[in-house]
């Protein structure tokens, strides 16, 4: 269910940066399947980063609360076409997510990114699906978890 082992999320990669195992849309969908979609480890280097558990529980649980509205505002702007808007939400999710360990969405939103900055908002409306799923379930394993278990 959790990995405790480390993520390949590379938060220094430009745009344009594709994994050694992509496919011409980005991550082939079998590697992606094999990342899992909650890292505690990767959490925990939050909770030693901000030097309070709490505080990075805090973090967690307002990314919980926050996932539907987050996700709305991200279909809402591809919808419409705004790339502005779009990169904006997804960069915002591509950093929460990482941060509270949410390995497999941080790297379906980058995939997502670089549809967006590359122009191709159409093709990225078919991920805005699999980012709701995948976000859905980042939020059910941190309630699952230590992390959001007592909230």
């Amino acid at each position: 269910m959790f990995s405790s082992g480390s993520s390949e999320v590379n938060e220094d990669a430009g745009p344009h940066h594709r994994g050694s195992a992509s496919a011409p849309d980005g991550l082939c969908a079998a590697r992606l399947a094999e990342q899992p979609i909650l890292d505690l480890a990767e959490f925990q280097l939050l909770e030693d980063q901000v030097d309070n558990p709490q505080i990075a529980r805090s973090f967690a649980g307002d990314f919980a609360k926050l996932w539907g509205t987050r996700y709305e505002i991200l279909a809402a702007a591809v919808g419409r076409g705004d790339v502005s808007g779009a990169l904006d939400a997804i960069l915002s999710l591509r950093t929460s997510s990482a941060m509270v360990g949410g390995v497999r969405l941080a790297l379906l939103a980058g995939q997502l990114e670089e549809h967006i900055r590359n122009g191709g908002l159409r093709e990225a409306q078919p991920l805005l699906s699999d980012v709701a799923d995948c976000g859905y379930a980042t939020v059910q394993e941190l309630k699952d978890s230590y992390v959001l278990r007592n909230d």
